[in-house]
């Protein structure tokens, strides 16, 4: 999958939706053509540095999804919202070192006007066992 085609969903939902000119994605994972590249809890089996990467490519196949429902495909994206799940640890409490790889590959790939509002949750597990997911809300012209 390049990073212009949109991932394939994992279930019974759509990738994004386009509605009054923002588009809301599905919760991302770490995945290229479908499958899952780093698997495993942050804090225990993953360290910051391999969930950072991981968030950049989830945040990748996000504006990916967003880009598959515009109606040109190409015009602009401001990403206005930004949320990543951490698959973590009860006592990991570096969420937002992991984010930042998102932050990051968001900023490369938008430019670097186009960080949004964040918010980095810790959670028990992700679908397929991911260690990080990333979901986002953006306005598109």
């Amino acid at each position: 999958m390049s990073n212009d085609e949109a991932p394939p969903p994992q279930g019974d939902y759509v990738p994004a939706v386009l509605h009054a000119g923002i588009v809301y994605t599905a919760g991302m994972t770490p995945r290229r053509k479908g499958a899952l590249q780093v698997s495993g809890t942050v804090g225990a089996d993953v360290d910051v540095d391999t969930a950072y990467r991981a968030a950049g490519l989830a945040v990748r196949n996000a504006v990916a999804a967003v880009r598959a429902v515009q109606p040109d495909g190409t015009g602009d994206i401001r990403c206005l919202q930004m949320t990543v799940y951490v698959s973590c640890t009860a006592d990991f409490t570096s969420l937002t070192a992991v984010a930042d790889g998102a932050t990051a590959a968001l900023t490369e790939v938008l430019g670097p006007g186009n960080r949004p509002a964040r918010s980095a949750i810790g959670v028990a597990s992700l679908p397929s066992g991911a260690p990080v997911e990333v979901q986002l809300i953006a306005a598109v012209g």
